[in-house]
């Protein structure tokens, strides 16, 4: 379509441009075979005067054309109409050069002048064809003048109002494109700003978990580390002040020291086993899982069996460690409480984001008796979500009593730090 307008606006542009001339030549070469039937010498001198007016006329305004409705445009077609009158007075068949201004009137007239324009072409045009020199001789060529001349003005009004009304639908179809343009722009702006956000969201998310696991840590290693240090540093300052004095309380001293620094050091690596489990450092998460699955089906003689859907990829630690110990702590909830006879985990690659589902065929529960989670004494269900929570991410929990439960966590997708490097 837009091949189509393009095509039909050059071949137009091209008529504006080289048909003036040419309409200008067919009429000359018409009146010129015509001149003997119709032009006296007076007409005759009178022409070619008039003549290399209109091709000068013509050539000025070929090199210089003017927007529409500017003074230029105006006295173009002004000039140019009386130059046309004057041919056609001398010899009729130069109307077919007046024929011009019925296509051009709306290019270079202003709106309001573009009906007395059309008007005066058609006086020129009648006058032509009403069949004597002008001015009309007889009645009849009056008659016949009238008749022609209304015939032309209808039809130059007709025109001119289906112009009208053609250029009203360009502009308001030109207003419903800006309009919808704008409305794009405005959308792609919304939906930037929107994708903005939801990235700033996520940041803050995983901010939020890393700092809520800093004090976690924190806490765990002020109550169990520190402490533990702080007894070896006070059972060590007992050895220092009885070793002359008591030398059997000061080897009881050391002994509890001792103990103090392997419980601490008991403490400390279960701390370090917190953030990075065992299984993840040779292994990566779906063979984790596997060895997990498999340890947990030899050890309570269940039957439980593991799939990996979609491409496997590289995690995050944070991520790989979280769907580990939620797995976990599943399989551990079923071996306690379902009574199950089978079980299955399905870790699920799916682009944006990684689903890691647990499911038995145990005995199942009401989620709406469990107690609420606050945080200590146990893991459960609200732990489980909790960790998903550190990182963007939700479980979801589907069973009911004597159905069977199913444990959904769905995370985001952070590649391996290497990787996303």
């Amino acid at each position: 379509m837009s091949e189509q307008v393009t095509t039909a606006e050059q071949w137009w542009g091209r008529f504006f441009r080289y048909g003036p001339y040419g309409l200008l030549a067919l009429a000359t070469i018409v009146s010129a075979v015509s001149r003997d039937l119709v032009m006296s010498p007076a007409d005759v001198r009178a022409a070619a005067v008039f003549l290399p007016a209109a091709l000068v006329l013509q050539l000025w305004w070929s090199r210089a054309p003017a927007d529409p409705g500017t003074r230029a445009g105006v006295c173009y077609f002004t000039v140019r109409t009386l130059l046309a009158l004057g041919l056609t007075w001398c010899n009729p068949f130069f109307s077919i050069y007046a024929v011009l201004g019925y296509f051009d009137a709306g290019r270079v007239l202003p709106r309001r002048g573009i009906r007395p324009g059309l008007l005066a072409v058609a006086v020129i045009m009648a006058g032509a064809q009403s069949g004597s020199p002008p001015p009309p001789a007889t009645l009849m060529n009056w008659v016949v003048f009238g008749v022609v001349l209304a015939v032309h003005a209808t039809l130059t009004m007709v025109f001119a109002q289906i112009g009208d009304r053609e250029a009203e639908q360009d502009r308001a179809r030109t207003d419903t494109i800006s309009a919808l343009e704008s409305a794009n722009a405005r959308l792609e702006q919304a939906l930037a700003e929107n994708a903005g956000l939801h990235a700033q969201l996520l940041v803050q998310a995983r901010e939020a978990g890393v700092a809520d696991e800093r004090r976690r840590l924190a806490a765990e290693i002020h109550d169990t580390i520190a402490q533990g240090l702080t007894g070896i540093i006070a059972q060590l300052q007992a050895v220092t002040s009885t070793a002359c004095t008591d030398p059997a309380l000061a080897q009881e001293h050391l002994v509890r020291a001792a103990a103090l620094a392997r419980h601490s050091l008991g403490e400390a690596r279960r701390s370090v086993h917190n953030l990075l489990p065992a299984a993840l450092e040779h292994d990566d998460l779906p063979g984790a899982l596997k060895k997990t699955v498999a340890t947990w089906s030899q050890r309570t003689g269940v039957r439980a069996e593991f799939t990996v859907t979609g491409t496997v990829e590289p995690l995050h630690d944070e991520v790989g460690a979280t769907l580990l110990r939620i797995a976990e702590e599943a399989l551990a909830n079923a071996d306690r409480h379902a009574e199950a006879s089978r079980a299955g985990v399905t870790l699920s690659y799916m682009g944006d984001e990684i689903t890691l589902d647990v499911r038995d065929d145990g005995r199942g529960f009401d989620p709406a008796a469990l107690p609420p989670y606050r945080g200590a004494g146990g893991f459960g269900l609200g732990g489980m979500r909790s960790r998903a929570e550190r990182i963007a991410g939700t479980v979801e929990v589907e069973t009911g009593p004597g159905l069977g439960t199913a444990v959904s966590a769905r995370v985001p997708m952070v590649p391996h730090a290497r990787n996303a490097a």
